[in-house]
């Protein structure tokens, strides 16, 4: 097996060995349509050739962008597009989402088993600008419109906006009560913790999440025909469980949890959670070969495949978690999905070499490194731009 020198926390670099092949998905999760449903949240591949300010414009690369919604299909797995794994707001503004998501939804429809959600939210609104909250509800509306006019279904995105302008946690009862009231679709619902975005600090009208849980669930509660589910990001189980148990028949409960994802979605004797993660970006075919276990009545199985995986996803998303998408990109780039480590706005610099030759590590140690040495070399070339040989 193919050795690298890979720098430590102290300076030191150490020998590592590739341990590991790839995983053998098997029947995957194209047998699994009644075990559990499984979004993964996908990320963009920036343009390299472009010649634009990456720092402030949004250049991708369509056809390989693409191309890896095809690949996330081909496994069995649903795509959550335009969301924060796809950089929505950190970098792809909604111009550009709105173009990813007739993309996709296109390529979609090329696909009779295609199961695609695509995020809609409030950030064509200034933050720096005065609004109001009516001016939410009408963004919002802007967004649905636009997605729905495509045939899209809906995941309803946390918004800065809402959580900039909202007064108590009945400003949060009017602006979903209105909004749910025009979808067509039921929608998901997303709670993203401010630890992957600090702008939605205090969501629902309250810091403290026991309280902002309760004004969530009044919302569900309300409205629960136009209620598909709701993705809750907060990397606590105790809290996903504690809501999922109280959600309103039918309505599912789609972990987002990257830190503990494995036994969420097994569940316990009381229900289990649906997924919709960004880590299932970087680890698509162990998720696959995991659900078509889970699906066949085989949990042990289903560990076996999901659990390598955790400490490989609890560093990609460790603090600061609003940077993980550069992890996920780098593994792209190392199972050869994308011929480039670059990213929207110069996020490829989010993370430092020690924290992605770790990453390098963990992968090999979950087995999601599709061809070990095309991945060694490409790892060896990130060293030497970073100066390590």
């Amino acid at each position: 097996m193919t050795t690298l020198r890979l720098p430590v926390a102290d300076r030191r670099l150490e020998d590592y060995r590739v341990k590991n092949g790839p995983l053998d998905v098997g029947r995957g999760a194209r047998a699994n349509t009644a075990c559990r449903i499984a979004y993964s949240a996908v990320h963009v591949v920036a343009d390299p050739r472009a010649d634009n300010d990456p720092w402030l414009d949004a250049a991708l690369d369509w056809d390989k962008t693409i191309a890896f919604r095809e690949y996330i299909w081909d496994l069995g797995l649903g795509v959550a597009e335009a969301m924060d794994t796809a950089q929505r707001g950190m970098g792809v503004d909604w111009k550009t989402a709105l173009e990813l998501i007739r993309r996709s939804l296109a390529a979609a429809k090329r696909r009779p088993d295609a199961l695609i959600a695509s995020g809609v939210g409030t950030d064509h609104l200034l933050l720096d600008a005065g609004f109001t909250v009516d001016d939410v509800i009408a963004a919002y509306e802007d967004q649905i419109e636009a997605v729905e006019a495509m045939g899209g279904r809906l995941v309803l995105m946390a918004s800065r906006a809402l959580a900039k302008a909202a007064q108590s946690p009945d400003d949060y009862l009017r602006v979903y009560d209105r909004v749910l009231s025009q979808v067509r679709e039921p929608v998901i619902i997303h709670w993203l913790g401010k630890m992957f975005d600090p702008a939605l600090a205090g969501y629902w009208g309250s810091p403290d999440h026991g309280e902002a849980m309760e004004t969530a669930l009044a919302i569900i509660a309300a409205n629960p025909t136009k209620v598909d589910g709701v993705k809750i990001s907060l990397l606590s189980k105790e809290k996903e469980i504690a809501m999922r148990r109280r959600l309103p028949a039918g309505v599912r409960m789609y972990t987002g949890d990257d830190f503990n994802y494995a036994e969420l979605i097994a569940g316990d004797e009381q229900g289990h959670s649906d997924a919709l993660l960004g880590i299932f970006d970087a680890i698509a075919p162990a998720a696959s070969a995991a659900l078509g276990k889970l699906s066949d009545g085989d949990e042990v199985g289903f560990h076996a495949f999901l659990a390598p995986t955790v400490p490989l996803s609890r560093h990609i998303f460790k603090a600061p978690t609003r940077f993980y998408k550069t992890g996920v990109v780098f593994l792209a780039y190392l199972n050869g999905l994308q011929d480039h480590f670059t990213m929207i706005g110069g996020q490829q610099s989010a993370r430092s070499i020690v924290h992605l030759a770790e990453l390098f590590r963990l992968a090999d140690a979950a087995r999601v490194l599709r061809d070990p040495e095309l991945a060694a070399t490409r790892m060896r070339q990130v060293l030497a731009v970073a100066g390590v040989s």
